[in-house]
């Protein structure tokens, strides 16, 4: 195979592996989680099925315009939790606790309550587009079907056809 071709290849698998090897681990693109979006509040900016990174971030250091993801029922994080992720519209503080006022870039008016620092998991930095559509089929019963179950078992057939070759091919060379 030539250098081209493989070079080719190897960026193809790298624009192709990429963005879920940076989803499984958010640390490699120097963000502490990655979460999957699963409504349009965002929109245009960020979609459904868009996985945004988020980086832990000093509340103090939150401004107006950026992009949080928070827990609106607070209190330690859960596989439960349906996180939000939405821009911060302003920024107050009241009795030493301080607050973000909220809104989807989709909705007419700001998010009902204002957001507490303690339920700020941190600031949304990049997102990857439609990635999460996949993560999402990849987690559920029919895309592990898919995608490991049918694999695993074409390589066992493959294995398989390449057992029996060999021994078709070790019948023939062998004297009668």
């Amino acid at each position: 195979m030539s250098t081209k071709r493989q070079a080719v290849g190897f960026a193809v698998l790298l624009v192709v592996v990429l963005p879920f090897l940076l989803v499984a681990a958010p640390d490699l693109a120097g963000a502490d989680h990655s979460y999957v979006v699963l409504s349009s509040s965002m929109s245009p900016s960020i979609n459904a099925g868009d996985v945004v990174f988020v980086s832990e971030d000093d509340p103090t250091k939150i401004r107006e315009n950026d992009v949080i993801t928070f827990n609106p029922s607070g209190g330690p994080l859960s596989e439960r939790d349906e996180l939000i992720t939405h821009r911060v519209v302003n920024v107050t503080e009241s009795d030493g606790t301080l607050y973000f006022e909220t809104k989807g870039d989709a909705n007419d008016s700001p998010d009902a309550e204002p957001v507490p620092a303690e339920n700020v998991v941190g600031r949304v930095t990049f997102t990857i587009p439609f990635i999460g559509h996949v993560v999402s089929f990849a987690s559920s019963g029919a895309g592990t079907l898919l995608l490991i179950v049918v694999p695993a078992v074409l390589l066992g057939l493959l294995e398989l056809r390449d057992l029996y070759r060999a021994t078709e091919a070790a019948d023939s060379d062998s004297p009668k």
